[in-house]
């Protein structure tokens, strides 16, 4: 730890770098690792800290403090009650008892269940109240449903900082402080906001426009490289929280004994000849982050699947589930493949996607191995996504 790790002038990343991780909450693949920031905030009279660190990595907080000889911490601002981001907050209030928790009054009710922390140690505060650390001043902005019911983010009114905790953040272990490779921050962004945020996409949209009246310098995150150009963030969340759709087909797929494959192979060429973008995902073994990501953008999703005991197949079921709790503004769907001696599948996956508010198009299901009426229907399918497509307006013809 080294004053490196400055932000600007007395504030400090203190977080670490998780470069091993690779799973979340038990379902999130994690490609490039994580991490867990944490701020120190140094004013001229009292010194806050924004946001602890998961408890396996609580000894690297420490010692960046210890190393930083914080002194005494007044504060300790919790954005989010979870545990990634408040788990090593017991640990801190130990360490130093004079710190008293600042939070919304959700989430200290959420604090006191989780993290058993007593209610003398908390100071609430409102929508748009501010605390002084002298020279500095923390506006607190509540911002419920991003993504959690007590979540708020911090606004450094001298320096024009924002703390954003899991908002604009990404799962991305870099030595970092800052963006350099937009790039790879891009997709690592839109993966999280894909698995994480999307679901609140209503909710985003007017925390969003909340923004616009801060002037914001650097946005700071709890996980990955923190923003000096705000407004790339800014504006990749503005696209994908909006109602604007992409000329993309997402065909998420599994095939038993290979019919199922045939007609996604020959259904994926139709959608192509017709100037469509195809994203194929086989779910024998699935990147479910990456299937997320694609779900953020398109305009359909067309869903493949043999039959197992007349249901759909249990890794299909699976990803419709995530599908409707991720709520992608996903337009049209349908379901193609095959089975054996009867099928209810049609039925029982049109039950699964409530949360979609989608046109149901005519599904394509045949018995056996596909023929050529079936490869006409899957034609006609097709066609029939190419001409929703464009009364949307996003393909061209």
């Amino acid at each position: 730890m080294s004053h490196k790790r400055e932000l600007k002038p007395r504030i400090y990343a203190v977080g670490a770098i998780d470069w091993d991780r690779r799973l979340f909450d038990e379902l999130i693949p994690l490609p490039d690792g994580t991490s867990y920031n944490s701020y120190l905030v140094r004013g001229s009279e009292k010194t806050a800290l924004i946001d602890t660190v998961d408890p396996t990595m609580a000894d690297v907080l420490i010692r960046n403090l210890e190393e930083l000889e914080t002194g005494d911490i007044d504060y300790v601002i919790a954005n989010h009650a979870e545990q990634d981001h408040s788990g090593t907050l017991p640990l801190i209030l130990e360490l130093y008892p004079g710190a008293k928790v600042v939070c919304t009054p959700k989430c200290k009710d959420l604090l006191m269940d989780s993290l058993l922390i007593h209610q003398d140690k908390f100071i609430t505060v409102e929508d748009g109240m501010t605390l002084s650390l002298g020279n500095k001043t923390l506006e607190f902005v509540h911002a419920p449903w991003v993504h959690w019911p007590e979540t708020m983010l911090t606004y450094l009114r001298e320096d024009r900082m924002l703390f954003t905790c899991d908002f604009l953040g990404s799962h991305l272990a870099t030595s970092d402080l800052f963006v350099t490779d937009e790039a790879t921050v891009y997709e690592a962004a839109k993966r999280y906001y894909a698995e994480i945020m999307m679901p609140f996409r209503p909710t985003i949209k007017k925390n969003l426009a909340r923004l616009n009246d801060l002037t914001i310098d650097i946005i700071a995150p709890s996980h990955g490289p923190a923003y000096k150009e705000p407004n790339f963030i800014l504006n990749a969340y503005r696209d994908w929280a909006s109602d604007d759709v992409k000329n993309e087909v997402v065909i998420p797929y599994i095939s038993m004994h290979g019919s199922t494959k045939k007609m996604v192979d020959h259904f994926a060429e139709a959608l192509i000849e017709r100037g469509i973008t195809v994203k194929l995902f086989n779910l024998s073994e699935p990147d479910i982050g990456k299937l997320a990501m694609a779900l953020v953008d398109a305009a359909t999703v067309v869903i493949g699947s043999p039959t197992v005991l007349v249901g759909p197949h249990p890794k299909v079921v699976y990803a419709a589930c995530l599908a409707n709790a991720l709520r992608p503004k996903l337009k049209f769907a349908s379901i193609i493949g095959s089975y054996g001696w009867g099928s209810r599948m049609v039925e029982q996956l049109t039950g699964m996607i409530p949360n979609l508010k989608v046109e149901l198009l005519e599904p394509v299901v045949v018995k056996g191995v596909p023929g050529e009426e079936a490869f006409k229907a899957l034609d006609r399918l097709a066609d029939g996504i190419a001409n929703k497509h464009k009364e949307q307006g996003i393909i061209n013809g």
